[in-house]
């Protein structure tokens, strides 16, 4: 007759130290990263605390969140103790959080400066493994008329159709431009053909008397501003 171990099970625990019953009786920001993970996840193994195996996912990527983000389904089920239904859990998860702050920055819809722009464009594509080019599309009071995506994989100047772009600028009755894209390499650094592009949309935009304001490159945590830096 085989004894089954409890010892780590957090049914054993006592009630100020479970996570469920923390976070209904103390809130949600009492908790850790990992016991808001445990929570997610429901279990652990014989072996191992729901909260144990959500520390041991945190440390592989040095306790941050967004990069906890870009884990895949399959990268996720490679820890032992996260099957499909767990590690679909955690990535549904980290979407909706990432889809909460795009939300909140969108509300802020004037654009009064670099960092705004920053907050709004970041949520979409600051933590994407590959790049994607966007336009910001403002009224004259520098409010969000419309936002689009330009390009998707890569950025080169015979990508950028500037009849889409100018067409899309005159249907919205946008009068200004805040140029966007993502370095998945986390460079802020523009490259040669980050300029040309810029250059070309400025030059397009001012003969139908529109403004392209800025172009940001955006990484995971910061960005880079052609307006700030005074190359535009």
């Amino acid at each position: 007759m085989h004894e089954k171990s409890t010892s780590f099970s957090i049914k054993n625990w006592s009630d100020d130290d479970k996570p469920r019953e923390k976070l209904v009786h103390k809130g949600r920001s009492v908790l850790s990263d990992a016991e808001l993970i445990a929570i997610l996840i429901g279990s652990g193994s014989r072996n191992e605390s729901a909260v144990e195996l959500a520390k041991r996912i945190l440390a592989s990527v040095n306790n941050n969140l967004n990069e906890l983000g870009k884990l895949s389904i399959k990268q996720l089920m490679a820890f032992k103790g996260i099957g499909e239904a767990k590690s679909v859990t955690i990535a549904a998860a980290l979407e909706m959080g990432r889809r909460r702050r795009g939300e909140e920055a969108q509300k802020k819809s004037k654009i009064n400066s670099s960092r705004d722009a920053f907050d709004l464009l970041q949520p979409r594509i600051g933590e994407l493994d590959h790049e994607e080019f966007w336009i910001l599309y403002l009224s004259n009071a520098n409010k969000v008329l419309h936002s689009a995506q330009l390009s998707k994989g890569g950025l080169t100047g015979t990508l950028v159709d500037v009849r889409i772009v100018m067409r899309q600028a005159l249907e919205q009755g946008a009068v200004g431009l805040i140029l966007s894209h993502n370095h998945p390499s986390g460079t802020l650094r523009p490259s040669e053909e980050d300029r040309k592009v810029t250059q070309k949309l400025k030059r397009a935009a001012a003969a139908l008397d529109i403004k392209v304001l800025d172009h940001l490159i955006i990484t995971q945590k910061d960005y880079y501003s052609f307006a700030d830096e005074g190359i535009l």
